[in-house]
């Protein structure tokens, strides 16, 4: 957290009302400790960021590319299963994800009625699956308007970082596939915890964490449809639900070694085609100091 508070202060010119909202989000869920190591990084760059007027509400990059996926996914629903959310269950999901992060209406509106034009992108979802450097994982998920594009770009960041693609299915050992929905606090208001941990239960839930904020609700992937459902007719609204890649054992690196593969992680990350990536690299405590300097 500190080293990507810096980054974006630094680099980024990220407007600092986003920096101020994670920074109360990261004080009610970590330390005093680390709350006052960011205050700090905070004050030192907040008259930099404050004095570039025309940047003052200029989005994070992080917060762009979210929107960027969040509308891909309303695309590709919304050519698929039409334009009601009523009628379609993958358009009402990607339309509460939307809600969840804060994404205007116009543009949510504006995405649904692009999808249905004659010049709408023709998406197409696909997976890639390699190894970086040292033998570490990697699990990639895309959506696309031009295959040849993606992959080429994908290879290209392998190579050129000492690792390489393979086959679809290697890696069935290494990640599981899980439902995550994460229900914010304020939607439990009134029902009983107890009760409502039977109901999540009865319909798929294999794991619920509770923290302050939210819950955690983790699926099979096989059960991600019935917990939507469940959900639904307990008139619980979700802040995020998607399917994810949950690492099932972890690989460390010596220090050079996992920091050379996390920028080709960066790279994959930067690429707008690419929508997730998912890695199995231990973060060991030299690893986090390192990245702490």
């Amino acid at each position: 957290a500190e080293v990507a508070f810096k980054t974006y202060a630094e680099k980024e010119k990220v407007a600092w009302p986003y920096i101020c909202r994670s920074l109360i989000l990261l004080h009610r869920t970590g330390t005093e400790e680390n709350f006052e190591k960011i205050r700090k990084y905070l004050l030192q760059y907040l008259d930099i960021i404050a004095n570039e007027q025309d940047d003052l509400y200029q989005q994070p990059t992080w917060l762009l590319k979210l929107f960027t996926r969040i509308i891909k996914d309303i695309s590709i629903a919304a050519k698929s299963g039409g334009e009601n959310p009523d009628s379609n269950p993958s358009l009402r999901l990607a339309i509460q994800n939307a809600r969840g992060a804060n994404m205007p209406k116009e543009k949510v509106e504006n995405a649904i009625k692009k999808a249905s034009g004659a010049d709408a992108a023709n998406y197409q979802e696909l997976t890639y699956e390699g190894y970086g450097n040292g033998g570490v994982a990697v699990f990639i998920e895309t959506a696309t308007d031009n295959v040849n594009r993606t992959v080429a770009n994908i290879r290209s960041i392998f190579m050129k970082s000492g690792g390489n693609l393979g086959t679809n299915g290697s890696l069935s050992f290494v990640f599981a596939h899980k439902g995550i929905f994460i229900v914010p606090k304020a939607q439990l208001e009134g029902k009983n915890e107890d009760d409502l941990e039977f109901e999540l239960i009865d319909g798929g839930a294999d794991d619920i964490e509770k923290a302050e904020e939210n819950w955690e609700i983790t699926t099979s992937f096989e059960n991600f449809g019935a917990m939507q459902k469940k959900l639904e007719e307990l008139g619980i609204e979700v802040e995020n639900a998607s399917l994810q890649r949950i690492a099932l054992n972890f690989k460390s690196l010596p220090v050079p070694e996992a920091l050379k593969f996390l920028k080709m992680i960066e790279k994959l990350e930067d690429d707008d085609d690419i929508n997730t990536v998912y890695h199995n690299l231990e973060l060991t405590d030299e690893l986090i100091n390192e990245l702490e300097k």
